[in-house]
């Protein structure tokens, strides 16, 4: 079972760095082999190419708003027919929707992709860079990053138990 977790986000936006912060706390702790955990930042592209690299699942970890109080965490499964029409494709920013559309774009169709989200408070100020977290979504960093460790352990059960 190859499993890739992949924290993305922006450092100069506020709890846009949620994934970072998860991603860079988990690089510092052990894990089964075939699971790599990695920073993406904003190198959509790079994140692209490592989906498309033989994983049996991607642990995408991002901010994700949808409505709830600021750092609620959510579990979202994104169906590929759901996707919908692919957005104008930036360089530097790719939300996870994005980056599903361009992985489709160069040819690619991972088996399974997982979002641990967290609801954002502040994406940045009037002047564009907050270069840290909002109390409520760096009190969520540890139960996302328990949430991420829950998910491998029951795929790596999964796997092991066919």
């Amino acid at each position: 079972m190859r499993i890739l977790v992949a924290g993305i986000g922006n450092i100069f936006l506020g709890d846009d760095a949620f994934g970072i912060e998860v991603a860079t706390r988990l690089m510092r702790q052990s894990w089964p082999a075939g699971v790599c955990v990695r920073d993406f930042g904003i190198r959509g592209f790079d994140l692209a190419y490592a989906m498309m690299d033989g994983y049996d699942l991607t642990i995408l970890v991002d901010t994700l708003p949808g409505g709830g109080s600021p750092g609620s965490l959510y579990l979202v499964e994104p169906a590929w027919d759901d996707l919908g029409v692919a957005a104008e494709i930036s360089t530097h920013g790719m939300n996870p929707v994005q980056v599903l559309h361009l992985v489709r774009s160069l040819g690619g169709e991972p088996c399974r992709v997982l979002v641990v989200g967290c609801e954002p408070l502040s994406l940045g100020d009037d002047e564009g860079a907050l270069m840290q977290l909002s109390d409520p979504v760096r009190q969520a960093v540890a139960g996302a990053m328990e949430m991420v460790r829950d998910l491998v352990l029951r795929e790596e059960m999964c796997t092991n138990s066919r």
